[in-house]
């Protein structure tokens, strides 16, 4: 017979609790020592952090270094506690188990039970995973996402695409928008003409292809060394604060955003997710999956303040290292409105599946709440579905 334990037992205490929980996560990710994984057959149980545990998962993120991958390792750390040891989180910072581009892939074959990636990586596979995080001039505020996936059925049809794959979309994690680094001064859509530019691959990379830039795919991981060695020009990844942790100021002097208010014109929420596997997901009990819905939810908002905060400071420190901060204009915004439009199109009849989330986006859009796109704008095109 298994005992149920109330996995909600240990929320308050992370609440009140975030600085501690990132000393431990600063803790986790400079040698915290895991116990044997799951237990096996007929064996003794595993123990973590003092505690007997009933089922261990292997998480991977996608950060490589920085708050991002401080605040997801204190938060895999805190799972143990939470649920009084029916569950635990190996956390593992990208590229420890598998490399980036291959945890999808390790998901399917059962290598890890859970992954925490950018969920734009697998628009390749999958591509209405372009619509399910930021895309250029999309939607453009964290809370418009939140609307999309928690009151417009975002989150149950994602989860509807990842079943076929054998996984669980558990839910999106949001931080700030995207920044440019590069070499040189880009202050204007034409100073992207024949740049060499790194980008997450996708609707974003065309976008920027269109802008006349050479685009290249890498991880997060090989983007330093691709600048200091000269084998691009500029990269976009994520905020100031996980840029300036992975040392990006020291070769790249200049920093190109959108207007203000509009910080990134291309990935303005940066989303990632928590996806699981589903024979690992279908194995918990109903009280488990319902605490980690809601656990996702929570972490997700931890993680987005936390970078956030986090960038505040990493202004300061970029100034002192002497980067030029530079942003486009409106009227660049129109011009890359203009490219964006058709990429949204083509990308969204890829599939039947693509078609029907970017029309919750379009509708959201065109609404009288938001109003980015007008019927003149998307004049001759058409879904397919």
């Amino acid at each position: 017979m298994t005992t149920e334990r109330n996995p909600r037992a240990g929320r308050r205490a992370f609440l009140a609790g975030t600085a501690a929980g990132l000393a431990v996560g600063a803790g986790a990710g400079a040698g915290l020592v895991w116990a044997a994984g799951r237990r096996a057959s007929g064996g003794a149980p595993a123990v973590i952090s003092g505690r007997e545990v009933g089922t261990t998962w292997k998480i991977q993120t996608s950060w490589p270094g920085g708050v991002g991958l401080e605040v997801f390792k204190a938060w895999c750390a805190s799972i143990v506690e939470k649920t009084s040891g029916e569950l635990a989180f190996e956390g593992y910072g990208a590229n420890e188990l598998v490399g980036e581009f291959q945890l999808f892939d390790a998901l399917r074959r059962g290598n890890i039970q859970a992954m925490n990636s950018f969920t734009q990586y697998w628009s390749g596979r999958i591509p209405a995973a372009v619509f399910l995080a930021a895309y250029p001039l999309g939607l453009r505020q964290p809370h418009e996402w939140e609307v999309f996936y928690y009151g417009l059925g975002g989150l149950e049809m994602a989860r509807e695409i990842y079943a076929p794959f054998g996984m669980y979309y558990l839910g999106p994690v949001r931080h700030g928008a995207n920044i440019i680094h590069s070499k040189k001064p880009i202050r204007s859509i034409s100073d992207f003409r024949d740049l060499r530019l790194r980008m997450p691959g996708g609707m974003v990379a065309e976008l920027f292809q269109a802008a006349g830039a050479k685009t290249t795919m890498l991880p997060g991981s090989e983007i330093l060394d691709a600048l200091a060695n000269d084998v691009i020009d500029a990269a976009d990844y994520v905020g100031p604060a996980v840029n300036l942790a992975l040392g990006f100021q020291k070769v790249a002097k200049y920093v190109s955003m959108g207007p203000p208010g509009f910080m990134s014109i291309y990935q303005p929420v940066d989303l990632m997710d928590i996806t699981v596997a589903l024979e690992s997901w279908r194995a918990l009990s109903a009280g488990m999956q319902s605490f980690l819905e809601d656990e996702v939810r929570i972490y997700s908002q931890q993680h987005h303040v936390t970078i956030e905060r986090a960038d505040q400071a990493a202004w300061e420190k970029f100034g002192d290292a002497g980067v030029e901060v530079s942003r486009l204009s409106d009227e660049d915004v129109t011009a890359f409105t203009k490219l964006a439009v058709p990429r949204w199109f083509a990308w969204a009849n890829r599939d039947p599946d693509a078609a029907r989330v970017f029309r919750t986006h379009l509708d959201y859009m065109m609404s009288g709440t938001l109003g980015y796109v007008t019927p003149e704008m998307i004049q001759g095109f058409r879904l397919n579905t």
